[in-house]
């Protein structure tokens, strides 16, 4: 694992939520992805952001911490030979690619790689 990537919390409402963390508690939006039910925050100069999930289009959310990989197809098939249990096959997504999984305490994590 090379660095904390992103920090993902489930939302109810993804406007109101919007105004919270931008308003109330005066957090810089990185991105708002909002028609793809996502928007994204920055915590002071770090680059692993706050993102915000709607509930409504996703389903099975839980606040979720992924983790930066060299590469995911080569981490995916090591944790999986030690046992680990993951929610899907990997999946692209913008930057590379990206995996789920929880460990045996229920916490859901993930990890992901900047390969595209």
């Amino acid at each position: 694992m090379k660095n904390y990537d992103n920090f993902f919390l489930p939302v109810d409402n993804l406007e109101d939520a919007k105004r919270y963390y931008e308003e109330l508690l005066g957090l810089k939006m990185k991105f708002d992805f909002s028609d793809k039910g996502m928007a994204a925050f920055n915590v002071g100069g770090e680059e692993p952001a706050i993102i915000l999930k709607d509930k409504n289009k996703f389903k099975d959310l839980k606040p979720t911490i992924w983790f930066e990989v060299s590469d995911v197809m080569m981490k995916y098939k090591e944790m999986r030979e030690k046992g680990i249990a993951f929610l899907s096959e990997p999946f692209k997504i913008k930057t590379g690619y990206a995996v789920e999984f929880e460990d045996p305490f229920g916490n859901r994590l993930g990890i992901t790689d900047y390969n595209k």
